[in-house]
């Protein structure tokens, strides 16, 4: 079995301001990572793109069409300090839910293992009425429910380990008892939310919080018996993972001490509970990485834990 990559030329065309940390470079260094010859047993796909009824899955209509009626015909719209859309920006957005949509797809049907879909803007801060935290719409939500609705999932676990918390997913699933959300990030640290006492309507929400200066060993132990346990507990058949690398030490936006290769590790361990309950069944959505250096590391060891490496 394969792991399918999602990419696209639009993920380029969301334009943000000079100095903006969520920039296309992201995606740039994130394509050059993969075209080593380590990666050429990549299925690779461009992205498909979704219509707005498909961001409806996880966020009102009205609310969808909203966003877009949001978009210029040139310069660049705020919708908050950080959140900012361009010309690109819609068809953009609109290709990160297809790539999630789409793995969600091929890995349900068993066409491959497994799938990465690397697009931006990022997704986990959207909430279900609100875009914020450089996010349009939840791609990892939208993948949630997607597997729910289309393909029969009756348990789909949704992963985070974005050092952000990612309030958005939090909101959206606060009160579904059919998806467990489990983020592991940073707090105190933007957005303020992700409390261990912030548990859902049905107890599915799980947060593990870790302290600015936390290494990988803080990380590894909070993952295995905060995450994974419930995890396993939980038995999805299918998970999510909001794959989001600003933890890693070189980030400038938060104090994590995360490498490359505890993300290796976490996929790996991700890996071996879809392997238990879920016929292995893994879709990752890239979140978060604003270092260059960083990112680009951490990619390639999250996609060569996917490829089985």
């Amino acid at each position: 079995m394969s792991t399918l990559y999602l990419g696209h030329p639009a993920s380029l065309d969301h334009a943000t301001p000079p100095g903006h940390p969520e920039r296309a470079d992201r995606i740039r260094v994130v394509e050059r990572a993969l075209e080593d010859e380590r990666f050429a047993a990549l299925v690779r796909e461009q992205a498909p793109r979704a219509e707005l009824a498909d961001a409806a899955l996880a966020h009102p209509m009205r609310h969808v069409e909203a966003v877009a009626a949001l978009a210029p015909r040139e310069g660049l719209a705020a919708i908050d300090g950080d959140t900012v859309l361009s010309p690109g920006s819609l068809e953009a957005a609109l290709r990160a839910v297809g790539a999630a949509m789409r793995g969600v797809d091929e890995v349900m049907s068993g066409r491959v293992a497994n799938a990465f879909a690397a697009m931006r803007p990022p997704g986990h801060h959207a909430e279900r009425t609100r875009a914020m935290g450089f996010c349009l719409f939840n791609h990892a939500a939208i993948a949630a429910r997607h597997a729910r609705t289309k393909h029969g999932a009756d348990r789909v676990a949704l992963v985070d380990w974005d050092v952000h918390h990612g309030n958005g997913s939090q909101d959206i699933f606060w009160d579904d008892p059919a998806v467990l959300y489990a983020s592991t990030h940073q707090m105190p640290l933007y957005p303020g939310t992700g409390a261990a006492s912030e548990r859902g309507e049905h107890g599915t929400i799980v947060n593990v919080p870790l302290h600015p200066g936390d290494d990988g060993t803080v990380f590894r132990e909070a993952f295995e018996h905060g995450v994974l346990a419930r995890l396993d507990a939980f038995a999805p058949d299918l998970i999510v993972i909001s794959a989001g690398f600003d933890a890693h030490w070189r980030d400038p936006l938060a104090n994590l001490r995360l490498t490359e290769a505890d993300f290796a590790w976490a996929t790996r361990r991700v890996m071996e509970v879809a392997d238990r309950h879920a016929g292995g069944r893994v879709v990752s959505v890239l979140e978060g990485g604003y270092d260059l250096e960083g990112l680009s590391r951490s990619v390639a060891a999250h996609v060569e834990a996917l490829l089985g490496r």
